[in-house]
């Protein structure tokens, strides 16, 4: 049996040392596993500090290896098998570097941890009150930003250096960072003054650092306690002049009663009290000094102040001199409703008694005292009251006040108000009544009291319902409020761009808010329109043109509104755009295309803008989609033109030109003898209609041709009208010719002269000749009649003693006819 072919011994050759390599490696790995490693794997660094990462592996040869970390890196050192690079600036909270290698077509990895910490150098305890009333909570409130991580970190309150409340965080996220410890403390007495801060540790002793510490700045606290009851005030009820009485004001459950204050005055003169403490007490004591410039009641003030809070009591102190006119018997203010009749009475105090009078001071209206009678407005107002004995005489002035209900009028309360846009304003009607009515202005629909001023919009324009309301009765009003502001253009109602459309009749439509209405009036100022008014539909415009739509320059116009409180101006680019149209010149109503060109559209186009779109149909039936143009898409079509602004639409009739081809060329009769007429006809197809010309052989005499040309006759047919006989049509588009041979040939005389033998031996050479001329030339056959374009190859008639045709030509559909009387006539047609 033959061995193995060379090329599958080498294949086998190569399979056993494939098999053995890959036994050999599985081995090498079996026995030599391969890893990556990276030192530190968990390291633990300052924010912003730095830490160089070592990254190796056993591979002995690893094919490429690197370290894949977020963090900024400043240098690296390799080797073959490690390399180390230095991270600078680590901030994130945690990162975890990956280092690798590639070898054996496996990827070694080792991922690595690196966290940072920063040590607590903010420790920020909230302000505490400035006063803090005793018996109460208030928050003690500490921040530490930005330290970390917070599961190492411990919070501490402090107050006087004891540990008032502590907080750690562990079991916080590794990437957590800041904390925050809020505690609630009730306010003592002997908390008054003491300091509170707070302490931050950061406990890095487990992983092989240290205890980070920080406190905050100490805050003093300062407690209080002040009783809800005003101070209690001993003082005379009246003071005679030149005389002076102890005045005393006590306060108790004061704490610290030695950091309170106390303010003790007589109407407008201060006393200087001496305090005294005991405990939670206070007494404070002054001399009270009566004089005569003090005359009349007065009000005795006392003022307890502490922890920013204050406690006051006011009494009466009526100081005199003889007479005296006390309060009681003649009260300063007397208050009457207008209508019931009252009794007014003033009595005096003295010895002996005094005699009471009240008149006003300027010398008019006399108090009936004693006496009953009807209360009106007239009698309201001041009355000096004096009381007057053998000592001397009291003074007093006495206010009689009549009270009756509101009235409002136009002119403390208008119908109407305006107001200004931008200014302030307020919606104050005045009413008469006594007391003085409070007013209040309500807008019709809202509940919302219109109060102070206002700074005024047009929104606060409307009806406002004014009533006015005292203790004698009501009255309402309706005020309108107008406001008025200056013109102001909204790009709604006033365009930056406008289209004028030819034709059409439309105005520019430019509303300007604004009031009163602003006069508007728009100006070119560049280009055509420079100095020209544009018209507006507005009718408080004031164009100072008169211009027609029909005649509207485009171009930049500057609208000005004015009113009295201001004008505004615009700045309105104007463009024209008018409807389609189209005419004889853009879209001519007869078009001619030639038959075989490129097929294209109708030369149609239309003014107008935008630019319109034209669109060209056949009437009657669809124009099929062609390369080339066809005779058959001549046709009446309409074309119409449509833009934004309309349509217009024109009727255009397609006539299709094509080149000339003869399409028939003919000869009546068929046959013809020496001495006999035939006449060649010659149709062409052509548009324009062709001109027809023809081209006869030399010698050719006696050619007469029709009006067209499109017949050639002969007359007593010679043997020099035999040949080849061409009929050419041309018009613009081009020329195309056929031809037609004819031959001529007479009587065969000498057979009958040359006797039997001869005429036996030319008639055998004829025939030879002819069986070799049909044997050579007419081996085709028998053709029909080419066109100009055709390949021109000879077209042989064969038939009983028929000849060839003539070279290049092309014969008529037949055959060849041999008369009876010996004659040969023949008819070829050719092409060219």
């Amino acid at each position: 049996m033959p061995g193995p072919s060379p090329g599958l011994r080498r294949a086998l050759l190569g399979l056993w040392a494939g098999l053995g390599l890959g036994i050999l490696g599985i081995s090498a790995v079996a026995l030599e596993p391969f890893w990556a490693d990276l030192q530190p794997r968990v390291a633990l660094v300052e924010r912003g500090g730095s830490l160089w990462l070592n990254c190796s592996t056993n591979c002995p040869r690893p094919e490429r290896g690197g370290l894949e970390t977020s963090l900024r890196r400043n240098g690296t050192q390799r080797g073959l098998r490690w390399l180390a690079r230095q991270l600078v600036d680590i901030r994130e909270p945690e990162t975890q570097p990956v280092c690798f290698f590639r070898c054996a077509r496996r990827t070694l990895q080792a991922r690595g941890l690196i966290r940072t910490f920063q040590r607590p150098d903010r420790v920020e305890l909230a302000q505490l009150p400035p006063w803090q009333p005793v018996g109460e909570n208030f928050t003690l409130s500490c921040r530490v930003p930005g330290a970390g991580p917070r599961a190492s970190l411990t919070l501490t309150l402090l107050r006087s250096g004891q540990e008032l409340i502590r907080r750690s965080f562990v079991g916080e996220p590794p990437r957590a960072r800041g904390a925050m410890l809020t505690a609630t403390v009730l306010a003592r007495r002997e908390d008054h003054r003491v300091n509170f801060s707070c302490l931050a540790e950061l406990d890095l002793r487990p992983q092989g650092l240290g205890l980070f510490a920080n406190s905050s700045a100490p805050r003093q606290l300062r407690t209080f306690a002040m009783p809800p009851l005003s101070p209690s005030l001993i003082a005379p009820r009246v003071l005679e002049v030149g005389s002076e009485r102890p005045v005393t004001c006590t306060m108790d459950g004061l704490f610290p009663a030695p950091e309170a204050g106390v303010y003790l005055s007589l109407g407008d003169q201060r006393l200087y009290p001496n305090v005294t403490l005991d405990g939670d007490s206070l007494v404070a004591t002054a001399t009270a000094t009566a004089s005569a410039e003090q005359e009349g009641t007065k009000q005795l003030m006392c003022v307890v102040t502490l922890g920013g809070e204050s406690r006051e009591i006011l009494e009466n102190l009526t100081v005199y001199n003889a007479p005296w006119l006390d309060d009681l018997d003649c009260p300063r203010s007397w208050t009457w409703p207008e209508g019931p009749e009252q009794t007014l009475h003033c009595e005096a105090r003295g010895n002996p008694e005094p005699s009471v009078h009240c008149a006003r001071p300027d010398g008019g209206a006399v108090l009936a005292l004693g006496l009953l009678g009807p209360v009106t407005r007239a009698l309201a107002g001041t009355y000096r009251c004096t009381a007057v004995n053998g000592q001397g005489q009291a003074v007093k002035d006495v206010t009689l006040t009549v009270e009756y209900a509101p009235a409002l009028d136009s002119i403390g309360c208008p119908e109407h108000i305006t107001w200004l846009e931008g200014t302030e304003a307020s919606l104050s009607c005045v009413a008469h009544g006594v007391p003085p009515p409070s007013v209040s202005c309500v807008r019709s629909g809202k509940e919302e009291v219109m109060e102070g001023l206002l700074h005024v919009a047009r929104e606060h324009a409307g009806t406002y319902r004014c009533e006015a309301i005292n203790a004698r009765g009501s009255a309402a009003k309706n005020v309108a409020v107008t406001v008025e502001y200056g013109p102001s253009f909204e790009e709604l109602g006033c365009p930056s761009n406008w289209t004028w459309v030819e034709g059409s009749g439309k105005l520019f439509s430019c509303e300007v808010d604004g009031k009163p209405e602003p006069r508007v009036e728009c100006v070119g100022s560049e280009g055509a329109s420079e100095g020209i008014v544009l018209p507006l539909v507005s009718s408080n415009s004031d164009p100072r043109n008169s211009m027609t739509p029909g005649n509207l320059s485009p171009g930049i116009y500057l609208c000005n509104a004015t009113n009295r409180h201001g004008s505004t101006v615009k700045t309105v680019v104007v463009s024209a755009e008018s409807p389609p149209q189209m005419d004889e010149s853009s879209c001519p109503s007869h078009q001619t295309w030639l038959e075989g060109a490129e097929a294209t559209a109708l030369a149609c186009s239309a003014r107008g803008r935008p630019s319109p779109r034209v669109r060209c149909s056949r009437e009657g039936a669809a124009r099929l989609e062609r390369l080339q143009v066809s005779r058959e898409d001549a046709g009446t079509y309409r074309c119409v033109a449509t833009n934004a602004h309309g349509t217009d639409s024109r009727t255009v009739t397609v006539g299709v030109e094509y080149r000339p081809v003869v399409a028939e060329l003919a000869a009546s009769p068929p046959s013809v003898r020496p001495g006999g007429n035939f006449t060649l006809t010659c149709r062409a197809e052509a548009w324009p209609p062709a001109q027809i010309s023809w081209r006869a052989p030399p010698g050719a005499l006696n050619l007469g041709l029709s009006s067209n040309n499109s017949t050639l006759s002969v007359a007593g047919a010679m043997g020099s009208h035999g040949g080849e006989y061409e009929c050419a049509a041309t018009n613009a588009h081009g020329r195309h010719a056929r031809r037609i041979t004819v031959r001529v040939a007479g009587p065969w005389l000498w057979v009958a002269v040359g006797g039997a033998a001869g005429g036996a031996a030319l008639l055998a050479a004829g025939a030879g000749l002819a069986f070799y001329v049909q044997s050579t030339a007419c081996k085709k056959g028998e053709y029909n009649v080419q066109e100009a374009e055709s390949s021109g190859e000879a077209v042989c008639l064969n038939g009983a003693g028929g000849t060839p045709g003539a070279e290049g030509g092309a014969e008529t559909p037949g055959t060849a006819e041999s008369p009876a009387d010996g004659e040969v006539f023949a008819i070829q047609l050719t092409s060219s």
